[in-house]
């Protein structure tokens, strides 16, 4: 029949927008009156026809992984999901706040907790366990925990599989590699004083290596300084393989972020904590340059979580979690207005970054390069801010930025993740597509220089610009990760869904994982490495 000529009013849909879960759980529930009879029988409308078996219902949700906005969505919905399931261990709990517990359960980090942890946790969460799991899965999105990852360090390099073996190639100087010599690697090699240790995480600084296992144990080698991490004098003692940090055995870690002049950790329940740079209270503490001891984080995140962690230079980003949604906090030195508060000024404690509300924008992901910065948003928008030398920012030009902007030219672009190092920074996009912008010295951003008239090449790229080498590998990029150092030519790695990692840029250490380069100290099309992340 022509719909056209029916009498019957067209059916009319609306889409439940995407609203943080603490919006939706304390939207008002609207009470209908039952009408008519519907496919259900005649039950009243809000009532749920497997009501008689919630153990199904909760198999399905579990399951299935249904994400804590679709939880809250159900909640809002049917009364069913509302109301008490007399599960254990809490007979009060409704179907899908037992649900959001029992995907918590999977995690790694959150199996371990004694109940009062769970309760605390669950407490600066917002109160509620689709609130908690929220929280668990934007530190997984984030850092790639519990997931294959590559870390381009300065002149050394990171790969950690999906079942937490670690492999290290590069400059080996201080004993960063972990292997017990301090002989160059120019291909993966495995860490097998490991072996049975399964590490979730890793960090790269110069001259020195982080590790995270999922017991929340940190592992240290390289340089023993926590400090000034180049050319400074701390850190004359080496350790040359994986050895425990005794100062962390009281706090389960799930991150680690190495700056210049100091070291960043984060704890499971989304505590920061910072090693050294305490002069003149830099930091919001007075330590000595070499102290070991972890100092938690003062000021405004001391009662908020924090999911992730990015150290630049001389800064700290923390991107935190509350019920309203994602925020941005920056301490440390502003110079070139990296700090993202309109000003040039340092600061001591951590201070929100107010433009995102004013931007519309939620963060989702934070990055930090050696002097600028950038965020990936839940629309998939980027914003960069700080000094915008080389085009780093991706504006099309070299300004500094004193506040988060959105980056125009990647407005038809879903970004997923964000990248920084010094001067350069990269985009991956839904599809699995990567751009890149700024420096492009050491070849890598991947692209191929143009040389002029005069035979000068131009590296620098100032506005975004896909990198059509790595779409010749015919798989989807997940993660980049490039050298953060203003001491060290960069290099690049990208990795793709299915685990093979590909390499560019500077080589002369073995950073690359592909052997020797041939009369080069650089390679400018992406080469596979021989080492399998799947």
């Amino acid at each position: 029949m022509d719909a056209t000529a029916s009498e019957s009013q067209a059916i009319q849909y609306r889409d439940i927008s995407d609203q943080p879960v603490a919006a939706v759980v304390a939207s008002p529930i609207r009470t209908f009156q039952r009408q008519t009879r519907h496919c259900f029988g005649d039950t009243i409308p809000g009532e749920f026809p497997l009501a008689a078996s919630p153990s199904i219902v909760l198999h399905v949700l579990t399951s299935c992984n249904f994400t804590p906005q679709d939880l809250a969505k159900l909640e809002a919905t049917c009364s069913f999901f509302r109301q008490p399931a007399n599960f254990d261990p809490d007979q009060e709990l409704s179907v899908t706040e037992i649900a959001a517990l029992d995907m918590c359960q999977k995690r790694a980090i959150f199996k371990p907790m004694t109940p009062e942890e769970r309760q605390d946790l669950k407490r600066k969460c917002g109160g509620s366990w689709k609130l908690v799991l929220c929280f668990l899965l934007a530190g997984e999105i984030c850092c790639r925990r519990e997931k294959s990852q590559a870390i381009a360090g300065p002149g050394h390099s990171i790969a950690v599989t999906s079942e937490g073996e670690v492999h290290t190639f590069g400059s080996n100087i201080n004993g960063q590699l972990g292997h017990g010599t301090t002989e160059e690697e120019w291909r993966p090699r495995l860490i097998r004083s490991l072996q049975g240790i399964r590490i979730i995480q890793a960090a790269a600084g110069a001259g020195r290596t982080m590790l995270i296992s999922d017991a929340g144990q940190v592992y240290a080698f390289g340089k023993d300084s926590f400090g000034e991490a180049e050319w400074g004098g701390q850190g004359s003692n080496l350790v040359t393989t994986p050895r425990l940090v005794e100062s962390l055995k009281g706090i389960f870690v799930v991150q680690a972020a190495i700056g210049n002049f100091f070291t960043a950790v984060l704890s499971r329940e989304g505590r920061v904590y910072t090693f050294c740079w305490g002069t003149d209270g830099k930091l919001g503490h007075h330590t000595e340059p070499n102290d070991v001891e972890p100092r938690p984080l003062l000021g405004a995140l001391e009662n908020v979580p924090v999911v992730q962690i990015a150290a630049g230079y001389c800064y700290l980003l923390a991107l935190a979690f509350e019920p309203s949604g994602m925020s941005v906090y920056s301490v440390g030195c502003g110079l070139g207005g990296k700090l993202g508060h309109g000003a040039k000024t340092d600061e001591r404690y951590p201070r929100l970054i107010e433009q995102f509300r004013h931007l519309n924008v939620q963060p989702m992901v934070v990055a930090a390069g050696a002097w600028h910065a950038a965020v990936v948003g839940r629309d998939g928008r980027v914003c960069t801010w700080g000094w915008g030398r080389y085009g780093c920012l991706g504006h099309g030009d070299e300004e500094c930025e004193l506040v988060p902007k959105v980056v125009e030219s990647l407005n038809n672009v879903k970004a997923v993740h964000v990248a920084t190092g010094d001067y350069t920074t990269f985009v991956v996009s839904e599809a699995g597509e990567v751009y890149s912008f700024g420096c492009g010295e050491s070849a890598s951003l991947g692209h191929v220089a143009i040389v002029d008239a005069q035979g000068n090449r131009h590296t620098n790229v100032l506005s975004p610009a896909l990198v059509t080498s790595l779409k010749q590998v015919n798989e989807k990029i997940v993660q980049i990760s490039l050298t953060n150092s203003i001491y060290w030519n960069a290099h690049t790695f990208a990795l793709t869904e299915s685990g093979k990692l590909y390499a560019f840029g500077a080589g002369d250490k073995g950073q690359l994982g592909i052997g020797p380069i041939a009369n080069q100290t650089e390679k400018q099309n992406p080469e596979q490495v021989d080492v399998d992340l799947s």
